[in-house]
């Protein structure tokens, strides 16, 4: 039986998690929910607040996992973490968003990162 979709976005979020790790990131939260959205992963990086967004795909059916993220998206990714922020009281700290794809391909998983992936959107 196939892992759902939920499933297989859970084990890439773990994936993109050990990636980030060994790349120097340090996880402060994880499938983060607020009222506004969820953010898949929240870490420090070089003393800058990232919010990470993972993105994957199965196939290239639909086009490249780096492309699904859609400005609508990005707001409510931007909203959510405005709150996140905002509940920890560090308004004003240095933050950005990066993905994280995780693309399968017949030599395995293929994962990259895209730093400063897009500005905070407001709508």
């Amino acid at each position: 039986m196939k892992p759902s979709t939920h499933q297989v976005g859970r084990q890439n979020e773990a994936v993109a998690a050990k990636y980030l790790k060994r790349k120097g990131y340090r996880i402060l939260d994880q499938n983060c929910r607020t009222s506004l959205g969820e953010i898949d992963i929240v870490a420090r990086f070089n003393q800058v607040t990232v919010f990470v967004e993972v993105k994957s795909r199965r196939s290239n059916r639909y086009g490249k996992a780096r492309y699904a993220i859609t400005p609508t998206k990005q707001i409510r990714l931007s909203r959510a973490a405005l709150m996140w922020l905002k509940s920890k009281g560090q308004l004003q700290s240095r933050a950005r968003f990066d993905v994280v794809t995780v693309d399968d391909t017949e030599e395995g998983p293929q994962i990259e990162l895209i730093q400063n992936a897009f500005e905070l959107r407001n709508g």
